[in-house]
């Protein structure tokens, strides 16, 4: 049941895809796989054509009804509640997988979110702020046309741009988000990093002001983790602040933060948008970070993160953290 399930999961994220393509995803022989995909077309589960195989309706359905039944007897469910008490966070929610290795894990992970943030609107009237990155537009992409359900939602960027690519950038996410669910989006059409004497004049614009106070209104967050050197580079950061960081022996970056592996700030980027200390006083918050290689800067972030935070991971970076439980999160 496992295997199959385990094949049926791998169909519906790697869709269309080729016999071999996924006996090498799943570490299985082509011979093995081919009797079992048999199986599943047999019950309708599956599409098997010339582009590749496909997870029919009736598949999905079946495939969601096992999901929890299947997370259950992997134990993801016990390494869920060790790790949101290890990191002493409100949930940790766990997806089969490590998104450094199967990229679409990282989609899985957007799902898992997108769900946990349905949970949490419970009001009529909701303003959701969105941080940018290639994990959040990951989020937006599994977003369902459906998702607002009567609410009235308004997504707002959390920050400017960052020199990244333009389909990863808050602003362009929320655009996505609010095109897809029929919603409304806020814009906050600024650089993220500016002069203190750009800053200034810049925050007596009467659109900047009402950019940021609908911002610092939101209810609820969704947001990434990053690595710290990454996070440097992809803001252009000066060789000075780089060496900086590195010597101060930065891991995490979230907000325009970096954090070393105690938890500690030790650099702050005057950012254009909302702020870490902001965080207090929004209800909900979802961080989303995945894959082994981030475990690092996924621990260091928690060690400041609001009690009422909750994870989004996949199996490569809680195993990660379970593991170094005893020296990693100390």
């Amino acid at each position: 049941m496992q295997k199959r399930y385990q094949i049926l999961r791998s169909i519906y994220f790697a869709e269309p895809v080729g016999r071999r393509t996924l006996a090498g995803m799943l570490g299985m022989s082509e011979r093995v796989l081919r009797g079992e995909v048999e199986f599943l077309k047999t019950q309708g589960l599956i599409d098997i054509r010339s582009s590749g195989m496909t997870v029919t309706e009736e598949g999905l359905v079946v495939f969601r009804d096992l999901e929890s039944a299947m997370n259950q007897l992997s134990g993801l469910h016990s390494i869920e509640n060790q790790l949101s008490e290890v990191l002493n966070i409100q949930k940790c929610l766990v997806v089969q997988g490590d998104s450094d290795v199967t990229p679409w894990v990282r989609e899985e992970m957007g799902r898992v979110a997108v769900k946990q943030l349905d949970l949490a609107l419970t009001k009529k009237r909701n303003i959701i702020a969105i941080m940018g990155g290639s994990t959040m537009a990951a989020f937006a992409d599994t977003m369902p046309s459906d998702f607002a359900k009567g609410r009235e939602l308004l997504f707002v960027p959390g920050r400017g741009g960052i020199g990244e690519d333009l389909d990863n950038q808050a602003n362009t996410i929320c655009d996505r988000i609010a095109t897809k669910t029929g919603t409304k989006h806020g814009v906050l059409y600024v650089p993220e990093q500016l002069g203190e004497e750009a800053y200034r004049s810049l925050l007596k614009e009467p659109a900047i002001q009402e950019g940021l106070r609908l911002v610092q209104s939101a209810n609820a967050i969704v947001h990434g983790v990053g690595d710290a050197l990454t996070m440097a580079k992809r803001r252009h950061t000066s060789e000075e602040v780089i060496q900086k960081i590195t010597e101060r022996k930065a891991v995490g970056e979230a907000f325009g933060y970096y954090f070393n592996e105690q938890g500690e700030v030790v650099h702050k980027v005057s950012t254009f948008g909302l702020q870490f200390e902001d965080l207090a006083k929004i209800p909900h918050i979802i961080a989303i970070a995945g894959g082994s290689s981030k475990a690092k800067a996924i621990k260091s972030y928690m060690k400041s993160a609001p009690k009422n935070t909750i994870l989004v991971t996949d199996e490569g970076a809680a195993n990660m953290l379970l593991k170094g439980s005893n020296t990693l999160l100390k």
